[in-house]
C-alpha cells in the first residue's frame, strides 16, 4: 500500500466497503447512546410512578404513567431491533404509534375531547391498524433471503460484470 500513488490510497479507503462499515459502527454507537438515555430515563419514570401510588392516590396520573412507561418499553425494543438486524420494524413502530394515540385519548378523556379530535384519532387508528393487517400479509423474508439483500447483491454482480467488460476492452486496445 506503501508503494501506491496517494490517489490510489485514497480510492482505496473510500471504496464502498470501509466507508459502509464506519458510519454503521458510528450509528451503533448513537443508537447505543439512545438506548442507555432511554433505559435511563425509563427508570426515573418509574421511581415516579412508584411515587404517585402513594396516597393520595391520582388514578388518571397512574394510568397515564404505566401507559407512558409501555410507550418506553416498546421505543426501547425498536432500538433493541433496530441494533440486531439495523432496520426499522414497521410493526413495532406501528404499535408505539397506536398505544401512544390511545394513551392520549384515555389521559384526556373521550367526553372532554372535541369530537372532530375523537373522529381523527378514530381514523388515524384505522390507518395504523390496516398498516399492521397489510404488513402481516407481506413476508419479510422468502425463506430467509431478504428481498433487499438478493436486490443489492444482483447490482454488485452487474456491476463486477461491466467492470470486468471494459477491462477487457481496454487490454484488446492496448
Amino acid at each position: 500500500m506503501q508503494n501506491l500513488p496517494s490517489s490510489s490510497r485514497w480510492a482505496t479507503w473510500f471504496n464502498g466497503s470501509t466507508v459502509v462499515r464506519l458510519l454503521e459502527m458510528v450509528q451503533d454507537v448513537i443508537v447505543i447512546s439512545l438506548c442507555i438515555g432511554l433505559f435511563s430515563f425509563m427508570v426515573m419514570q418509574l421511581r415516579e410512578m412508584f411515587l404517585s401510588l402513594l396516597p393520595p392516590l391520582n388514578f388518571p396520573e397512574v394510568t397515564s404513567d404505566i401507559l407512558f412507561l409501555l410507550i418506553l418499553v416498546e421505543l426501547f425494543r425498536l432500538l433493541i431491533i433496530y441494533l440486531q438486524e439495523h432496520r426499522v420494524s414497521i410493526g413495532v413502530a406501528v404499535e408505539v404509534s397506536i398505544v401512544s394515540v390511545l394513551r392520549e385519548i384515555i389521559v384526556r378523556g373521550v367526553l372532554e375531547t372535541p369530537w372532530i379530535q375523537v373522529l381523527a384519532c378514530c381514523l388515524f387508528l384505522v390507518v395504523l391498524g390496516g398498516l399492521l393487517v397489510v404488513r402481516a400479509w407481506i413476508p419479510p423474508t422468502f425463506d430467509g433471503v431478504d428481498p433487499e439483500q438478493e436486490i443489492s447483491r444482483r447490482h454488485r454482480i452487474r456491476f463486477a460484470q461491466d467492470l470486468a467488460e471494459m477491462g477487457a476492452v481496454k487490454s484488446s486496445i492496448d
